[in-house]
């Protein structure tokens, strides 16, 4: 009878946020989006493009001012400055000798005051606080179907490419090597990464949106080596963690994209020190138990950061 009563508050719990429209839109939006950024965060993880995708996000800002000042979908104006931002970084990088993280925080912070300062002189009724954070709970049918497209393209050419794509990602002198057009896929994964934070610029917003392109391949690097392993536990911990979030941020009256990223960040803390293999308990327990191999190991990741 205990665990009868015990299960109601739990049941009501679940039912409760399901009994508004609005609530079970936001939930399997949150989830759709969730499910292509998990699938693109593996393929960011490896090839350590987690500040591409931060300028990227900050690029599209003057996109979306100019795509509503126009009266376009806003998706088309966010992936066309996205795009664009990625291309100066490159074109920036071949004329200088600057380094690529250099050119990223020029033309990236560059692009998001340009955006900030459209903000301020175009008329409209576009609420910065919304680009920069989100605002799945009061997210457009016509906003839904843009997330729809934009998603639907990403989830197609990352499975039409995963190949090209993956052995771009871990040795692009190999690909290089066998014939695969580098350049080609270059601008395919930065095509993509646009396109995704197109996908999730009404979840989690601009500020946002890095740590769900990031944090959900972290999470499973950190618990595999086989990169099929490695998409399953990436989805399944981005999914998980927009659903539930989804559900705290009504039961507790916070940010949506705010309450998903946090769990996502507990979900990395906890992997960090957990994980059986490369968690931080793991590795202290191989030193303990062999200091020479753990010394030789801790040499030989020195030499390959030189």
């Amino acid at each position: 009878m205990s665990d009868l009563v015990a299960a109601i508050p739990l049941w009501d719990w679940l039912v409760e946020p399901l009994q508004y429209g609005f609530l079970r839109q936001a939930i399997w939006v949150s989830a759709f989006v969730g499910f292509v950024c998990a699938a693109l965060s593996c393929y960011i993880t490896l090839k350590g493009w987690s500040l591409m995708g931060d300028a990227v996000s900050h690029a599209v800002v003057p996109g979306v001012v100019v795509a509503y000042a126009l009266n376009i979908p806003f998706a088309v104006g966010a992936f066309l400055f996205g795009f664009g931002a990625t291309v100066a970084i490159g074109y920036v990088k071949s004329k200088t000798r600057l380094k690529e993280d250099a050119v990223i925080g020029v033309v990236f912070t560059g692009f998001f005051a340009f955006g900030i300062v459209l903000v301020t002189k175009i008329p409209s009724n576009i609420d910065l606080f919304h680009i920069l954070f989100g605002n799945v709970l009061g997210i457009s049918q016509q906003d839904i179907v843009q997330t729809l497209i934009a998603g639907v393209i990403t989830l197609t050419v990352i499975f039409l490419r995963r190949k090209d794509l993956l052995l771009f990602c871990f040795d692009p002198n190999h690909a290089k090597a066998i014939g695969l057009n580098t350049e080609f896929i270059y601008y395919t994964l930065l095509s993509v990464l646009a396109l995704t934070i197109v996908t999730a610029l009404q979840t989690a917003g601009i500020i946002l949106v890095i740590a769900m392109l990031v944090t959900p391949g972290s999470i499973a690097y950190l618990l595999t080596d086989r990169f099929d392993h490695m998409l399953g536990i990436s989805i399944a911990s981005s999914v998980f963690s927009c659903v539930l979030g989804t559900y705290l941020s009504y039961h507790f009256d916070v940010s949506t994209g705010g309450s998903i990223v946090v769990l996502l960040t507990l979900l990395f803390v906890i992997t960090m020190v957990f994980a059986p293999r490369y968690g931080i308990l793991a590795q202290r327990s191989k030193q303990r138990s062999n200091p020479i191999a753990a010394e030789a190991q801790g040499q030989e990741l020195s030499r390959d950061q030189a």
